[in-house]
This record gives C-alpha cells, structure tokens and sequence, in this order.
C-alpha cells in the first residue's frame, strides 16, 4: 500500500522492560531507523544521588504534569528518578530515566506459577506459551542467584539466613531468588560457579562495562557501580551500540495521531498509513514530532494509560481504543513492612536488596485470594545512620550508654590521669546494637483483586481509584504472616506500611499492573492476545502496548520477569525474528 515518506520504521515510547526489549529487537531488524523516547536522563556509572541535597531533589514533578504528589515535590519543578504518586487508597512509586524501573527495582526474576495465569487472561497466553520469552529474557538479564559464602566470608548475607530459618518456623520453603545482578561474566552469563572478585570490573557479553556486586545494599536507589543488570547495560545498550538504534532521552511523548495516505493528520484512520509522534524536549521546553510506520507505547502502567486515555478522550486523535481502556489495575498485591529491633542478627544494609523468597500459597497449596510471597529486603547504611540518629525508641539507649561512656572516662582518667582508647569505648558502647542490625525489612507481594480504575483527572492527567476492601484478605495474610515473623524475631515492634497505620489506609505500589490489558476481543481488552497481532490496539494497526499495563492480573511473583516475557513475544510478532540471548551481538 502506497503511503507517505516517513522518518523512522518505528518509534518505541519508554525504556522500562517492554521498551527496552521491543527497541532493542526491532533496532536488530531496522538498525538507525528505531526512535525510542525516554522522558528521564541517562544515569551513567556513579551518578545517581547519594548527598541529602541530591536525594531532595531526586524526584520528578515538571511543569503540566498535574498528578496528585507529595506536596514537597509538587511544588517544586525536578526531573529526578523518583515519581511518587498519591492515589486514593494507593500510593505508587516509579522511575522516570533511561532504562526504566530497571534503575530502582530489586533485581528479581520470578516466573509465576501456570495457575496464576487460569484467571483474566486469554486463552491462547498461559505459562507454556510464555516459556521460551522467560528463558531468553532471564539469560539476557543475566539472572542468577546470589554466590555461596563458603569460599570467601564476605558474601555471607545473615538476613538470608535468618529468613530460611523463619520460614522453617512458619512450615514454608525458601528458596534462592534469581536475581539480575553482575556477579562476573563467568558467574551471571556462562552458568560457571566461580564469581568475579568483589568489586572488579570487565565488561559484560554486550560490550557494557560492569562491576562485580560489591553487596552494598542500595540497589533501589541507583547503582553507582553498575552491578545491577539494568536495562541501559544489556538490552538498551545492544540496541543502541551495536544496532544503531536511536535514544532520545529528556523527552516526554504528548501526542499521537494516525496519518492519512498523504501524510497528514487523520484521526479517523486505522494506522495503515502510520502515525506522527508529538513529544516535548524537557530541556528546551519545546515541542517535536516524529513520523513512524508503527509505535511502541511503552510508559509503564501510569504513562501509557494517561497517553492512551488523553489521545482517545480529551485530544480526540485515537477514538477507536477499546472501552476497556483503564479497566483492572493492579498493585501487584505490594506490602511493606518493618520488624523492629529483634533478638536475632538481621544486617538489613548487606548485600543485593532481595536474596530469597518464602511461598504462601502462591506455588504450593495454592489459594486465589491469600496467595503471596515474603521477600528479605535491605536498605542503605547511610540510611542506617539516619536512623539510628533519629528514631525515637533508640535515644534512651544512646543516652545510657553515653552516660556510662562517661563514668568509664572520668574513673580513667580520676586514677591514671590519662584518657587513652576512651574514643575508641565511647564510640562502639553509642553505636553497638545499632536500631537496623537487628531489624527485619519484609517485602510481600501477591494476587489481589486486580479491580482498580484508572481515569483522567480535571486536569486530563492519569488517576486511580483502588477497592481496597476486595483485596483485603490478601493483606490480612500478609499482616498475620509479618507478626509472626516479629514474634520469632522478638521483635519490639511490628511496624506495617506506615501509611497504613493512618485513619485512611493507603497501599503503596512499585509494580502497578493493567489498564491495558491482553485479550481475545475489544469487549474484554485493549491489547489483542492473538499470535498474528500480538500486542497490537484493538481498532488499529501499527500500534503496540508492551509493558507492564498490559498484564490481565496481579501474578504474585515479582513482574519484570512476565512483562520482559511478553515483550520478546509481542517484540518477535513485529519483527518476525525468533529471540535469542546474543541480541545479535
């Protein structure tokens, strides 16, 4: 079919897994005609904020983006890593930068089990179907799980320990996450026993310069010394490197429209003739197009329903999407929780953030509606050391050992007149049993309900409207499992999400899931399950979904791995390259 000249073969919008993925193979197939917009910057190795002033201002709010924030953030105009949202009943935090939620995830790959896959989703997707993509997209990813301390002492991690033996406790079974980590070429990508040394670099199968897991504990907050497999390391930068792909970061998509077989705007075609892109530069505040034989809409749940939503109801430029449209939301069933100063070594501010998972129903004696898994979970030493400087139940305990730091001083110095190594006593009696080396951080994710809403706000932007009550036996399951690891901790405080303590209780999410979700028709979904328009709009041609939103259901397991899975499958329906983990390297 004749039609206009157009400036790429494909724009792809995001760089989250089912960005990077569908840039990567496509650019495999077109080379430098693949356009991929990220709204966020790059990150290269050592940049992301570890000062006070630079964590204050990691965030993202800009100028027209009118979604309900902090009030602290809101107010201020940043183009950081972090996007919170605040929603009814649920809270989200997501990433704004080149590769995606890959820059702030916990790096675990998790296939969930087929019986997740018998409720919301069609027929023809079930685990059998998605195998091979999950195959090819953990090797791609590099995940394993983490080395054996037996050879070399620094890579014991204690809280690992400590949740086998809780889960043991509880009657479940722990196992090993695997884990998309740089623990050396030999050790993530060739199946070898033996991992790099802590700390040195070389570069990985794709060319990308990378560190051996130095167990730092602040994955989820940017890894400085690019030992976490993000995005930029594999998928995006094959793509770009070795394919010619073109990135386009600081670039936020506003707009898109079929075009006409002249090449104009056409909002009553189906996409035969292709679209045009409207983006706007973040750094000069000015608007762009592009003209493409198709596009990859890959925002992340929140960015592509509000882009989708907006073009279909407040622009008028894709009136044919489904109705379906922002229908079954999920939050992936995230719980966070904190047990509080134990009886038993924890060292929350140790090693890769996850290291293992213990089932509740989800893999075994499987039940719909309390199904979830319980994660070990790490946060930052400095995080540590503002803690213990500013949580109220450890000053007592400072003051006393203070004031006995003092005594043994003063009687030093009362019977020989010197006051040598006192530094040294003070020091380890103040900071000894610190708050966080005795805490527990439990991350549980599961099936709930998957009933939520998302719409436009007055301002046109993306809202959401959680139910939480019919996913409240999940949370109970998740609570009632958390007081009883307290309790085997002994614990003094069982602390749940602190913003579900308040009168309104909020969930916070970091896996939002749906509103465009896999289906047999229009009536059901938005995005066609079929093996021949894989991923593709209902009502046009040319127009792809492929991240996370296009997921029917919460799947309880960690959701990078299902969304990558999906990706390389709707990636080769495109493209009509069956995947491989080379990416043509």
């Amino acid at each position: 079919m004749a039609g206009p000249n157009l400036d790429y073969e494909a724009i792809v919008i995001g760089s989250g897994f089912g960005g990077s993925i569908n840039f990567c193979r496509l650019a495999q197939k077109w080379g430098n005609k693949v356009l991929l917009l990220e709204r966020g910057r790059r990150y290269p190795m050592a940049s992301f904020a570890r000062s006070p002033k630079q964590i204050a201002d990691s965030f993202w709010s800009i100028d027209g983006n009118a979604v309900k924030r902090p009030k602290h953030i809101q107010d201020k105009k940043l183009r950081g890593l972090f996007d919170i949202r605040n929603y009814k009943k649920m809270d989200a935090v997501i990433s704004a930068g080149l590769g995606g939620g890959s820059l702030i995830y916990a790096n675990v790959f998790l296939e969930p089990p087929a019986h997740v896959f018998e409720q919301g989703w069609p027929a023809g997707i079930d685990k059998a179907a998605l195998q091979p993509y999950y195959q090819i997209a953990k090797q791609v990813l590099g995940a394993r799980p983490v080395p054996p301390w037996q050879t070399d002492p620094r890579r014991k991690i204690v809280r690992t320990e400590l949740f086998q033996e809780f889960a043991a406790h509880d009657n479940r079974t722990s196992k090993l996450a695997d884990i998309c980590v740089f623990f050396g070429n030999d050790y993530s990508y060739n199946g070898r026993e033996q991992p790099l040394a802590i700390g040195l670099q070389e570069k990985n199968r794709y060319g990308a310069t990378q560190t051996s897991c130095t167990y730092c504990g602040e994955c989820d907050i940017g890894c400085n010394t690019h030992s976490k497999n993000t995005l930029d390391l594999n998928y995006l930068y094959a793509g770009e490197h070795r394919h010619g792909g073109q990135i386009r970061t600081d670039c936020q998509a506003e707009k898109i429209v079929p075009l006409g077989a002249a090449g104009n705007d056409d909002p009553q075609a189906s996409g035969e003739y292709g679209y045009r892109v409207e983006f706007r530069d973040l750094e000069s505040d000015t608007l762009h197009s592009f003209t493409a034989r198709r596009v990859v809409v890959s925002a992340g749940t929140f960015g592509s329903n509000e882009l989708l939503l907006r073009c279909r109801d407040v622009l008028g430029t894709l009136p044919k999407l489904s109705a379906q449209l922002g229908r079954w939301f999920s939050g992936n069933g995230d719980f966070l929780s904190f047990a509080i100063e134990g009886k038993k070594e924890a060292d929350p501010n140790y090693g890769p953030v996850i290291t293992q998972y213990t089932d509740y129903h989800l893999f075994d004696r499987f039940q719909r509606n309390r199904a979830f898994i319980l994660e070990d979970a790490s946060y930052p030493a400095t995080l540590a050391w503002y803690i213990e400087g500013a949580f109220p139940t450890s000053l007592l305990r400072k003051l006393v050992r203070a004031v006995k730091a003092l005594i043994a001083w003063v009687k030093k110095y009362l019977a020989s007149g010197v006051w040598n190594g006192s530094l040294g006593f003070s020091l380890h009696e103040i900071l000894k049993d610190d708050l966080s080396s005795k805490s527990g951080v439990l991350l549980c994710m599961g099936l709930d309900n998957g009933d939520g809403s998302l719409t436009l706000n007055a301002e046109g932007r993306i809202d959401l409207d959680w139910p939480q009550d019919t996913s409240m036996p999940l949370y109970q399951a998740i609570l009632e499992a958390g007081k009883r690891f307290n309790a085997f901790i002994k614990g003094k405080l069982f602390l749940p999400l602190p913003t579900w303590e308040l009168p309104v209780k909020h969930n916070v999410t970091v896996h939002p899931l749906g509103g465009c979700i896999l289906a047999d028709s229009a009536e059901k979904g938005v995005v066609s399950a079929d093996p021949q328009s894989r991923g593709q709009a209902f009502g046009y041609q040319g127009l792809y979904i492929a991240d996370g939103s296009i997921l029917p259901s919460a799947v309880g397991a960690n959701p990078i791995a299902t969304i990558s899975a999906t990706a390389e499958w709707i990636a080769e329906g495109i493209t009509g390259i069956a995947p491989d983990a080379s990416l043509g390297v």
